[in-house]
């Protein structure tokens, strides 16, 4: 599709992660909201058993898309479909689903209390990559994330395979990124996910197929990294495979289970 990718890639862990994207309820403050789903609601996903990692992804609350305008994709977020924040869950292993069903089946009763609408986004085992991208001394003061949505057009497996071959080496030779995550989704169900008294309305036409976790060393780099040649000569490059581009400035990204441990206060 016209990415000439580096001749090698960033190491990479595979992992089993499943997003579930939020949006808070309409009738009290935004910030009421974001702070019960920073507290008592974090609590009851941190006690799920067979969780590797759990982390918030506190998104801004505006966020009109940054990702460079480009004809024929749709890089403007949509101000009634834009997502307050991404519920990032990895499991320990393919059985670990199971083993949480309990702590799962309170967190769907919770969930009314603070949010409207709850879309989840899954990818089958070893689809959720993590590259070493940046040393363990370097640290992320900056992120934003990055939905794409396939054209109907193309093939699943054309989509994939440029996203890792092409779109994965590309960013990491950039030399900008402290964090880089990439997740593949499965095809979007609703009832593996239909939590009661919450929306969970996703026309077909506004689902996504992948993510893209950019860490950066602060706001004036991933302002850089948007603005650069090389983000640019990647949205056209990603034309003819990807309708839209919704690129979300992280506002924070708060750490609960790491390593298979509940952490005693999150981490950001």
């Amino acid at each position: 599709m016209g990415i000439s990718p580096p001749t090698t890639g960033p190491h990479l862990e595979k992992h089993f992660t499943s997003s579930v994207l939020l949006w808070v309820r309409s009738e009290q403050s935004r910030q009421t909201g974001m702070d019960y789903w920073n507290g008592p609601h974090s609590g009851i996903i941190a006690a799920t058993p067979g969780l590797e990692e759990y982390r918030q992804i506190h998104l801004a609350e505006q966020n009109p898309g940054l990702w460079p305008a480009t004809t024929g994709v749709e890089t403007t977020i949509p101000a009634d479909r834009k997502i307050d924040g991404i519920a990032e869950v990895t499991f320990q292993s393919t059985l670990s689903p199971l083993k949480g069903r309990k702590q799962t089946a309170l967190a769907h009763k919770d969930e009314v209390n603070v949010f409207r609408r709850t879309l989840l986004y899954a990818g089958p085992p070893n689809t959720s990559h993590w590259y070493d991208v940046a040393s363990p001394a370097e640290t992320v003061g900056a992120r934003a994330i990055i939905y794409l949505r396939r054209r109907p057009a193309v093939r699943p497996s054309e989509f994939r395979r440029l996203v890792k071959k092409g779109l994965v080496p590309t960013l990491a030779d950039t030399g900008m990124l402290k964090e880089l995550r990439t997740q593949s989704f499965m095809p979007w169900i609703e009832k593996m996910w239909d939590t009661p008294n919450v929306a969970h309305d996703n026309p077909a036409d506004q689902r996504f197929h992948a993510s893209i976790i950019l860490g950066f060393a602060d706001s004036a780099a991933r302002d850089a990294f948007f603005s650069s040649t090389t983000v640019h000569n990647l949205s056209h490059q990603l034309k003819p495979v990807a309708s839209a581009i919704h690129a979300y400035e992280v506002e924070a990204a708060l750490t609960y289970v790491k390593r298979g441990r509940i952490l005693p206060h999150y981490e950001e």
